[in-house]
């Protein structure tokens, strides 16, 4: 029996490394779990790139880049990371990854299913480190097992068993995240939508949408209730929230690309090279030459 799916192994000669890939050819979804790999990174993709990664680090803290900006990845502990963000770990050998493209798991079409998804990819906090109590642990370790199970099946159910598979390991650390969410009791249904949904919106519109009146219009709110309910979980306005993505962005092309400050200011939705330049010398603190040549 032929199946119209690719299916690797990857396992090293002490069978620490292994590096699980399924693809399916019909829809160009692709899901991978690595363990011990020490290839394991993301270079990022500015032109729309769509894998999404989960990394559970189970043995030691250690140093992780991201975007150029070094943070401590405890142990015993989650890190989701976003497609197109830039991330090294200092012992990628040491750690367990989860990775998927949208057409293997689409965050947005399975939200409603897996409750808040956003939550982990497309919050405020950044990075979000969830860490594990003993029992979260355990649990994760299970899932992991799972997964590693469903990839060694191969049928006709491989697909959907591994989506289930994927579909658990969110829900797991999406309600570990949430419990450790401060002022939790007033996390409402409504209100965290509302959160959850201007950062879904923001991702995909930030290139050419910067004002909170466009934002607040797709959430049916107006822009202050929008921002009321953004301080009410102690968060920055959505204005600054919106002028952090672009920013964002900006350093990510200028460190990661070729392309001219009058290139990236039109990517960037700006009318013009001039407005773009004040705006990164506002929002960022540096000149756009200057912080070039600094990171080069």
């Amino acid at each position: 029996m032929i199946f119209q799916n690719d299916w690797h192994t990857y396992i090293s000669n002490n069978c620490r490394l292994m590096k699980l890939l399924f693809q399916d050819r019909n829809t160009n979804g692709l899901f991978v779990v690595s363990r011990f790999d020490k290839s394991l990174k993301g270079e990022g993709d500015l032109d729309g790139g769509n894998i999404n990664t989960i990394v559970f680090n189970r043995i030691e803290n250690q140093k992780v880049t991201i975007d150029g900006v070094a943070y401590t990845f405890p142990a015993n502990s989650i890190l989701p990371l976003v497609a197109n963000q830039h991330f090294e770990f200092e012992d990628p050998e040491k750690l367990i990854a989860w990775q998927f493209n949208r057409d293997f798991y689409c965050i947005v079409d399975h939200d409603a299913e897996v409750g808040c998804v956003g939550f982990l990819f497309y919050g405020i906090r950044h990075p979000f480190f969830i860490p594990l109590a003993a029992k979260e642990l355990a649990n994760m370790i299970l899932i992991e097992r799972f997964c590693i199970e469903d990839m060694e099946t191969r049928d006709r159910m491989q697909a959907e068993m591994l989506r289930t598979s994927l579909k658990r390991l969110i829900i797991n650390v999406t309600r570990i995240a949430k419990s450790q969410t401060g002022n939790l009791e007033l996390w409402s249904d409504e209100r965290m939508d509302a959160v959850r949904m201007f950062n879904l919106l923001l991702e995909s519109h930030f290139r050419t949408e910067h004002e909170v009146r466009f934002y607040a219009k797709k959430l049916n709110k107006s822009p202050k209730t929008l921002s009321n309910l953004f301080a009410l979980f102690n968060y920055p306005p959505p204005s600054k929230v919106i002028q952090k993505r672009i920013i964002l962005e900006a350093k990510r092309y200028l460190y990661y690309s070729d392309k001219t400050a009058k290139e990236i200011s039109y990517s960037l939705g700006f009318t013009s090279p001039a407005h773009f330049s004040r705006f990164f010398k506002q929002h960022s603190g540096h000149n756009i030459s200057r912080f070039r040549e600094q990171e080069n």
